[in-house]
């Protein structure tokens, strides 16, 4: 718990976001500023993007970054905003073994739940290549009975299908969907790389609200969200775009520093210091100060 963030009243869980009958929306963070910044938009829950984690530590979302590393990236996030966070835990970083230990240190450091994919480790971005194999289902199920067998019960596992992905039909993505649901999932993701919504909102249609379905409309963005709340679809997550949003806003800022030599031009167009102050309770600091540290004449 961080100290330095007011109380946030009625808050809502993260299974309270995935299973309420209206649409619900996650948005990306990647650290703890990006997560205070959601919390200030009014977001009620975060996303803790792979892409996103590992582009902000100069990694390739290859499972270059560790899981130890995301652990502690999580736990800056869950300080800085006191939001549910469901973690993008790609395929489990190995296998049964790996996954409950990174869900059970997820679980320990403020992380609500945790999504993970069906692929073999390690993983690749699902939108770079055309590489994606996909585990087994019956390896990918034990996977995801681990994880359950070892948060308990509020811990949110959300179980990633790339059948789409890696080119499979609809038939696939349903089938595996049965089963990791049979694992013991409380919820799908469905992923798709096509740039408009038909195979997802078919796969809504047809898994009729056996489960909760989460959906990432990165490459379909332009299908109004009306078409999710009419397929019943339970939650958005919008997934990497505080990230791309900083690379081009420091792009920028960094171009005109260099043109210019000087920031007098830029410092109107950023966040001012008192921003930032306020964004991370520098207030809260300085009355603890005032209780807590001797007064000196």
């Amino acid at each position: 718990m961080n100290i330095a963030l007011p109380p946030n009243q009625a808050r809502e869980t993260l299974r309270d976001l995935i299973v309420s009958k209206g649409l619900s929306y996650l948005m990306e963070a990647h650290d703890g500023l990006s997560a205070a910044i959601a919390r200030q938009a009014g977001f009620k829950g975060l996303w803790a993007s792979g892409l996103s984690i590992s582009s902000s530590l100069g990694y390739r979302d290859a499972n270059e970054a560790s899981w130890t590393q995301v652990v502690d990236v999580v736990e800056r996030m869950a300080d800085a905003s006191d939001l549910p966070i469901l973690v993008d835990g790609d395929s489990g970083f190995g296998n049964f073994n790996n996954a409950r230990l990174l869900a059970g240190k997820l679980q320990q450091r403020g992380a609500s739940g945790v999504c993970l994919e069906d692929k073999g480790f390690p993983k690749m971005n699902s939108f770079v290549g055309n590489r994606h194999p996909l585990a087994e289902i019956d390896e990918f199920s034990g996977r995801l009975k681990a994880v359950k067998d070892t948060t308990g019960p509020d811990f949110v596992l959300v179980a990633r299908i790339e059948a789409l992905i890696a080119g499979y039909g609809l038939d696939e993505a349903l089938h595996r969907a049965d089963a990791y649901a049979d694992a013991g999932a409380d919820a799908i993701l469905i992923h798709s790389r096509k740039s408009e919504a038909t195979e997802i909102l078919d796969f809504a249609r047809r898994w009729a609200g056996k489960l909760p379905i989460v959906i990432v409309p990165t490459k379909y963005y332009k299908t109004p969200v009306s078409a999710y709340r009419d397929a019943q679809i339970s939650t958005v997550i919008w997934a990497n775009h505080n990230m791309r949003a900083a690379i081009s806003a420091m792009r920028t800022t960094c171009d005109r520093i260099m043109a210019e030599e000087g920031i007098a031009g830029v410092e109107p167009e950023v966040a001012t210091l008192e921003e930032v102050f306020g964004l991370l309770h520098y207030d809260e600091l300085a009355a603890a100060e005032d209780r807590y540290l001797p007064k000196h004449a």
